[in-house]
């Protein structure tokens, strides 16, 4: 990791990093601007970690929004050409839960 995501010791002597993020896409939105199905995109993004740049949001009364970072819209994109390039692989995935 480099030091541009720390932001030194906390107050407890604990590193602490800084969050660089400032928005995030809904998976409604991505489905949208990608022209893609939003239920084959969960399907596809049911793999990621946040570490990939998914995240859930929850709000008042919600059940949560799959939502994506901007890293997390280029790793789904590429989970979809993949996907695209071998569609028995998101079938063997969902035999396997």
């Amino acid at each position: 990791m480099d030091a541009s995501g720390v932001s030194g010791l906390g107050p407890s002597g604990v590193t602490t990093h800084v969050n660089k993020v400032h928005h995030v896409t809904t998976i409604a939105r991505v489905a949208e601007q990608l022209g893609e199905d939003e239920d084959w995109l969960h399907d596809v993004a049911s793999e990621m970690e946040i570490e990939d740049g998914v995240i859930w949001v929850y709000g008042v009364g919600e059940d949560g929004v799959l939502a994506f970072t901007d890293f997390g819209i280029e790793s789904l994109i590429e989970l979809i050409k993949m996907y695209k390039e071998d569609p028995t692989l998101l079938k063997r995935y969902d035999q396997q839960q």
